[in-house]
């Protein structure tokens, strides 16, 4: 998960030459006049963390190409457009709507001047070309219910080698596409799927694609000939063997993990997308294999491309459960801080106590590989989006982006969109052009682009490690600390979550000296004492561009670093 030393301090002096953002060029931290000693203070050396993520379902943000929506595609089980009616008036939808990647290409320019850096699109594999016909009935706001419902979501893979039509255009396939996200200053996350294909039994006639998997020429290696897996013979017939013989979620065709040619598959299918340029992966329902699969998956992925970062859906609360995978010896992936989620929500939406989110930062290590590698965000497609008003998302991002971990937000999530909607219910509706275009006039948008080209332009804020002042009612105050011996920066976060503004001040192991404003740039002399107005659902951050060097504050960091793992270390 941890590349060499040497590519993070190259990669740091690369992202402190960037001059856009509203941050002005000229407040990039300066190199520390002397050098701490070995091995410094940081958080993770992982260069990924430097990152924010920008995550969108791809059919549902915009579309880009109509010419490929394939609006006929799949009778007599049509595919394009099928609403799911709710009872408020507020429809979702499970038919593809048309969003592709020159949707999200031609609006690289709007991602990025928002402070993303990365942008985690849905998977990109072909997809069977009907509604489904078996499962449960859909209903507004049901969950694992499929009967009707299109692929417009990519997570049915019927051919991991090939791209699904609905997503290029003429001179943009998959690896036109994160050339073109890279020059436009964005990395390209992939979501994959490795624990199943697509629905595989319950139809009351076969469909073409569903339970089927094809190779790369085209041939048909696995079939599940919608059979319920107990009535799978991996033993004595071979299109089987790709398959579990126990059911899990939904009517899904699960790979049996034991497989050796489902492996093969697998690996050759995810190395080849990111020969085209994907940058990273984000892994599906990873708790849905057991650790030697990943283990060696993981391993067989970076036998090829060393270091490359990964992070999973491992959908329970409780971090000792989902820390397991981050483990080395269980294929070292890092997790999407589902904990973390669980206290945003609490303090965020529902008004409760910052303190809440103490508990859920794990600052000592336990029991993470690296708590400063995990995924953070309050939302996503497979959950009820939050539901908070302007303020809770200003206040949460205002944490997600100076916090440990690594920011994702979801699409709409700059608008509140579809606050408080369910999968089925809206979740995952249409954004569109015409809401990217308005985006740039609402207050979230504002405040979240102010604090991410913040983090953007701080290594502090991306690797520093983080010491908790107070985290109590409506406050939060905590450094920041990041020195790697060549660069060196001290961020100091205070937030405000109440409907007042407040005076904050900070002593504790405050380092004398001259602190910036990460805003506006101006430049105060403390000694004893930093104060500041923190404005209604705020955040004031203040940057001292050298090492720790109190005595007190430096025993602290040596502390919560020695009680990280030793595979921080570079």
């Amino acid at each position: 998960m941890r590349r060499a030393w040497l590519g993070c301090v190259i990669a740091l002096a690369l992202a402190a030459c960037t001059p856009d953002g509203p941050v002005p060029p000229e407040t990039s931290p300066a190199p520390a006049s002397a050098k701490s000693p070995a091995p410094g203070f940081y958080g993770t050396t992982e260069p990924f963390a430097e990152n924010a993520v920008y995550f969108v379902v791809t059919d549902r943000f915009v579309n880009g190409d109509p010419s490929n929506d394939q609006r006929d595609q799949g009778r007599p089980h049509p595919s394009f457009d099928i609403p799911v009616e709710c009872p408020d008036g507020i429809d979702g939808n499970i038919g593809y709507l048309g969003g592709d990647f020159k949707g999200i290409l031609d609006n690289a320019g709007y991602i990025r001047g928002m402070g993303f850096t990365a942008v985690w699109i849905t998977p990109i594999v072909d997809n069977p070309d009907q509604a489904f016909t078996g499962g449960d009935a859909i209903s507004c706001g049901s969950s694992l219910t499929d009967r009707g419902k299109a692929a417009y979501h990519g997570y049915w893979g019927m051919n991991f080698y090939r791209l699904d039509e609905h997503l290029p255009s003429a001179g943009l396939d998959f690896a036109a596409f994160t050339a073109g996200m890279k020059a436009q200053g964005l990395k390209t996350v992939l979501d994959i799927v490795a624990n199943h294909s697509s629905p595989a039994y319950t139809m009351p006639e076969r469909q073409p694609g569903f339970g089927q998997v094809f190779d790369a020429d085209g041939a048909l290696v696995a079939d599940h000939q919608n059979l319920p897996p107990a009535e799978l013979d991996p033993a004595n017939e071979p299109l089987h063997r790709f398959y579990s013989t126990k059911p899990d979620l939904a009517q899904l065709g699960d790979f049996d993990p034991a497989s050796p040619e489902a492996m093969d598959y697998l690996v050759g299918a995810y190395l080849q997308w990111i020969g085209q340029g994907a940058d990273a992966f984000r892994i599906d329902t990873i708790r849905h294999m057991p650790h030697p699969f990943w283990k060696e998956f993981s391993d067989r992925i970076r036998a090829e491309h060393p270091g490359f970062f990964m992070f999973a859906e491992a959908f329970d609360y409780d971090a000792a459960k989902i820390a397991a995978h981050t483990l080395p010896e269980n294929g070292g992936v890092s997790v999407l801080d589902f904990p973390m989620k669980e206290a945003m929500q609490k303090v965020f939406a529902e008004g409760a106590d910052f303190s809440l989110l103490a508990d859920a930062l794990h600052l000592q290590g336990d029991p993470y590989a690296n708590p400063y590698e995990l995924a953070t965000f309050y939302d996503n497609h497979d959950m009820a989006r939050m539901d908070a008003g302007d303020a809770g998302f200003i206040d949460a991002h205002n944490w997600l982006f100076t916090a440990r971990g690594i920011p994702v937000v979801y699409y709409g999530s700059e608008t509140g969109f579809m606050r408080g909607r369910g999968e089925h219910a809206g979740n995952r509706n249409y954004f569109g052009q015409a809401r990217v275009d308005a985006a740039a006039g609402h207050p979230i948008q504002a405040a979240l682009t102010r604090i991410a080209n913040l983090r953007r332009q701080s290594p502090a804020l991306q690797k520093g490690l983080q010491l908790d002042l107070r985290l109590q009612g409506d406050e939060a105050a905590f450094y920041r600390v990041y020195d790697d011996g060549d660069n060196a920066q001290i961020a100091l976060v205070l937030l405000n979550k109440g409907d007042a503004a407040r005076t904050m001040e900070v002593t504790e192991f405050l380092e004398p000296g001259d602190w910036r404003d990460g805003f506006d740039g101006t430049v105060q002399t403390v000694e004893g004492v930093l104060a500041a107005e923190v404005p209604a659902h705020g955040v004031r951050l203040f940057l001292h561009d050298a090492p720790p060097r109190r005595d007190d504050l430096r025993a602290r960091l040596r502390s919560l670093m020695d009680h990280q793992p030793s595979s921080m270390l570079p």
